[in-house]
């Protein structure tokens, strides 16, 4: 690995600034009065952390001729400069790497995926290596320092301490990944669970924009769940929550590899569903690309197996309406592929399950594809960067 400068320290140094910035690089363009309104700071708190932000580079200010008062000058639209430095995000599934780089925007400039030849920690650390290696290669293009990397895992992860403490599906446990790939890349590193990076993404930049409230829901291997309350991702006081995967939803149904039976997980996660499918029917089902086709052929067996996990999926999202009453629920993950054919039950479960006006949250789907999730990580490098020590 090639040696990297050192990354340099973000001018906000103090989190009204952070807010501003933040304010600014999601929801902007906007004028400072927009500013003082969407933060509820003071005229001259904007304008004391906006100064050193416009004089270091990260904001520039055009002018809005839009806006023009009826006397006076236009006003100065603020807006971020995304070309001002760069981030790599990192997604590791159970059989790739998908690395991009992205802006202070989070806007994706390279896209590249690795196939894994095996789990280990050793193994995926020298392949993230070899990859943020070819990326910061990539980056040298845009003369612009990379300032952090993100790496995204499932499972149980604790960001604090960049720690993946139980990643099922790679079967890891207590791997310091942090440490780690800080060791190998030189880069300051941010290790998250890959669904709340995925909604870190979307409430900066995504569906989740301007929402206090709200929370994303993905289908697939395994069924997560990311918070975002009062403005802020709920990462839980052990690193640990939203497990709408692990909310039981029978009782006497299959066992879960968390050792409960009936999750949600256990009646609609890809791995159950082949499962339940290749019982049902008799025939070898190895693959979700084979369980949907046997669905889409009106196999009934196969078409029951997917209304059962969409009846489960449904009542999961209704218990996160319930607790948390989320102003909008974002249904995404690689399951989105058999949608059609449990869309109905979910909406049919949520609407019996979800009590009173909690039946009122804004469900819609959002298909995003492993490059959205490593952008999720990137994501959480520019968050990790915008706050550090305040």
């Amino acid at each position: 690995m090639r040696s990297t400068p050192r990354a340099e320290t973000f001018p906000a140094n103090t989190p009204a600034a952070s807010q501003i910035f933040t304010t600014v690089l999601s929801q902007g363009p906007l004028t400072r009065l927009e500013v003082v309104r969407r933060t509820g700071l003071s005229p001259a708190a904007v304008t004391k952390a906006v100064r050193p932000l416009i004089e270091a580079g990260y904001l520039v200010e055009d002018v809005d001729e839009d806006a023009r008062p009826a006397l006076g000058r236009p006003a100065n639209l603020v807006r971020v400069d995304g070309g001002r430095a760069l981030f790599l995000g990192i997604k590791v599934t159970g059989d790739e790497i998908i690395g991009v780089l992205t802006d202070l925007c989070c806007r994706i400039r390279v896209a590249r995926h690795v196939p894994l030849t095996a789990r280990d920690p050793r193994t995926v650390l020298r392949f993230t290596a070899d990859l943020v290696g070819e990326l910061l290669t990539e980056a040298d293009g845009f003369g612009v320092r990379v300032q952090g990397l993100g790496i995204a895992v499932s499972g149980d992860v604790d960001r604090g301490d960049g720690v993946v403490r139980y990643s099922p599906f790679l079967e890891w446990r207590d791997v310091p990944l942090a440490e780690l790939a800080a060791m190998t890349t030189g880069l300051p590193v941010t290790v998250d669970n890959d669904v709340r990076a995925l909604t870190v993404a979307e409430q900066w930049f995504g569906a989740g924009v301007g929402l206090s409230d709200f929370a994303v829901v993905t289908v697939g291997a395994g069924i997560g769940c990311g918070l975002v309350v009062h403005g802020r991702v709920v990462h839980g006081a052990h690193g640990v929550a939203g497990e709408i995967g692990h909310v039981t939803v029978d009782p006497a149904g299959p066992l879960c590899h968390c050792g409960n039976r009936g999750c949600v997980e256990a009646v609609a996660g890809d791995a159950a569903i082949v499962r339940q499918i290749r019982e049902a029917t008799g025939i070898e089902v190895t693959d979700t690309a084979q369980a949907v086709a046997l669905a889409h052929e009106g196999v009934a067996e196969a078409r029951a197996v997917y209304a059962r996990a969409g009846e489960a999926i449904g009542r999961g999202i209704a218990t996160v309406a319930n607790l948390l009453g989320p102003e909008r629920v974002i249904i995404s993950g690689e399951g989105l592929a058999a949608y059609d054919l449990f869309a109905e039950q979910i909406r049919d479960a949520f609407a019996a399950a979800a009590f009173g006006s909690a039946a009122e949250c804004d469900v819609q789907t959002r298909p995003l594809p492993f490059e959205e999730w490593a952008r999720g990580a990137a994501a959480t490098a520019i968050q990790s960067f915008i706050t550090a020590d305040h």
